[in-house]
């Protein structure tokens, strides 16, 4: 193939598409070679489902402007991890250098690198060599000095590439949680993917076959691609990322908060939206951080240092209350009580604002007493309470009659409908003016639940025998399957329709890592245009729960 000496917006789009083609089949090898041992570890994935995002926003588009405009968009609203987030501050890099330029020579590719690691080290507020960043500068340097000659678009990629390789293979030597488990830098393993994906355009060179790196044998887990990574592994717990809407100038006062709550802090963004991410022990204050500087959404939060088996709910319960004690003390203009189970459903709620959690769901309702019990303990006179399920709906209503305080059951039938409302919950609004905007916000989630059946029975859409697995939406049965991934994926490719745009999966107990790949995977390939969330929730019965928006 005859090299290219430019590279235009048809050469652009389709280095984004190799890459994302690459990082899919490297996806495990990279996520091998991270030792960081959490669900935030999987590099390989993150960045792979970033790019998932970006190639979205590039469907239809035409002509550089619009190309660059979509890499940008994409990468952000995409960004999953620390990994995501700082490769999609490279990628607007890059394509902030591509828009100014019609068709793109070795000039501008220098420029466009050199802006890339500026734009990776900005967005981390206190940077860690070793790391993807090392590995995006010693590209943009070498390609820098190749530029002192006169050389093409392939002998700038081919020097920056070399200068990559060179970083990378030196990152054990600045990270001694690298050096101790004997592997690379995964994201700056990724990051060379996409030096590869240019070559394979611009010079028709092959991309490189995976090569899985294991762990070696007996080594004890340390923090490897965080960008922020210590010697040892932090010990906050908690993953805590979301969008933000706020204006530019909320943002420093905003990462200063952020700065005294946690570490790995990444804030990627401009324009009125920033991708933010942050690992903490206080998820309340991540969050109430963002509500001060605008409008946080997509939030997702992800347990770091789950170590043992959730309890079942009889046992969680009384340490659900105990925490629960610790939540109310903030008093408020209205309080929110929400029923549910599960510690991660639990931790998920107590995010989002609510003050009380009473431990119930399906076939575990709880009395009125146990809820008129909540209602009275919160600081607030005026109390919304989120049932969660149809059954706790009447329940709930009672409790109007039995208490001083102003209480308003906002009628959720599902935990994704409870979530929904509480994004719209506004803790000093009037208990009338959020249970109205909380059941707006309800309302126009599309639900959906996976469970096994414990009997047989006719359904609409066929027989049940004892032991299927079956896929529910807010109506009826939608599906019946031998296994919950099939139930999932059927019962999604009933719900999920071309004008979604998020699909928030909870997992519960019995699922299985394999399984929500293979429900994240389905979305990917058969609902291009949707964004999927992983949450772990922890209830008992529901594998998977679904909200779509």
């Amino acid at each position: 193939m005859e090299t290219l000496e430019r590279l235009g917006a048809e050469e652009l789009k389709a280095t984004v598409l190799r890459y994302r083609d690459a990082l899919r089949e490297h996806q495990e090898a990279i996520n091998r070679l991270n030792v960081y041992p959490v669900p935030d570890g999987d590099t390989g994935t993150n960045m792979a489902l970033t790019l998932e995002s970006v190639v979205k926003e590039l469907d239809g588009a035409q002509g550089m402007p619009a190309v660059c405009k979509a890499v940008r968009h994409g990468s952000l609203m995409g960004a999953r991890g620390n990994s995501g987030v700082i490769l999609s501050q490279i990628m607007r890099g890059l394509a902030d250098t591509f828009e100014r330029v019609d068709q793109a020579n070795a000039v501008a590719l220098i420029e466009a690198l050199g802006s890339a690691s500026e734009r990776a080290y900005e967005a981390v507020m206190r940077p860690v060599e070793g790391t993807i960043l090392t590995v995006a500068r010693a590209a943009a340097e070498a390609a820098a000095r190749a530029g002192i000659q006169e050389a093409s678009v392939v002998d700038v990629l081919d020097a920056a590439r070399k200068g990559a390789a060179e970083a990378l293979e030196r990152t054990p030597e600045l990270l001694p949680v690298l050096r101790q488990a004997g592997v690379v830098d995964a994201g700056g393993a990724g990051l060379l993917l996409l030096l590869d994906s240019f070559l394979a355009v611009a010079a028709g060179r092959p991309l490189p076959q995976p090569e899985v790196a294991a762990v070696p044998a007996g080594q004890a887990p340390a923090a490897a691609a965080c960008p922020e990574a210590h010697d040892a592994v932090s010990d906050l717990r908690y993953e805590v990322m979301y969008l933000l809407e706020a204006r530019d100038d909320a943002i420093p006062a905003f990462k200063d908060v952020w700065s005294g709550v946690g570490d790995s802090i990444v804030v990627v963004g401009g324009d009125g939206i920033w991708n933010c991410h942050i690992h903490t022990d206080d998820i309340g204050a991540a969050v109430e951080a963002g509500l001060d500087a605008g409008r946080p959404r997509s939030i997702r939060v992800t347990d770091l240092v789950e170590q043992v088996e959730e309890e079942r709910w009889v046992r969680d319960a009384a340490s659900s209350a105990a925490t629960d004690e610790v939540a109310a003390l903030a008093s408020v203009t209205t309080a929110v009580v929400a029923v549910g189970t599960g510690e991660g459903i639990g931790r998920i709620f107590r995010s989002l604002g609510v003050q009380r959690i009473v431990a119930g769901g399906q076939s575990m309702n709880p009395a009125t007493a146990q809820i008129l019990e909540a209602v009275n303990a919160v600081p607030a006179e005026q109390v919304i309470v989120l049932p969660n399920n149809k059954n706790i709906v009447p329940v709930a209503e009672q409790v109007a009659e039995l208490t001083d305080k102003a209480v308003r059951v906002v009628p959720t039938k599902g935990i994704a409908e409870g979530f929904a409302a509480l994004l719209a919950y506004d803790p000093e609004a009037a208990v009338e003016d959020n249970a109205r905007s909380m059941d707006e916000a309800a309302a126009r989630v599309v639900a959906g639940e996976v469970t096994r059946a414990v009997r047989s029975s006719a359904s609409p859409v066929g027989p049940i025998a004892e032991g299927d697995w079956l896929g529910l939406s807010q109506r009826a049965v939608e599906i019946v399957a031998a296994t919950p991934a099939e139930a999932a994926c059927g019962l999604l490719d009933r719900l999920v329709c071309e004008d979604h745009e998020i699909v928030t999966v909870i997992e519960g107990e019995g699922a299985t890592p394999a399984d929500t790949r293979r429900i994240t995977e389905w979305l990917a390939e058969n609902r291009r245009r949707v964004s999927a969330e992983v949450h772990h929730g922890g209830q008992p019965l529901y594998p998977y729960l679904f909200s779509i928006e």
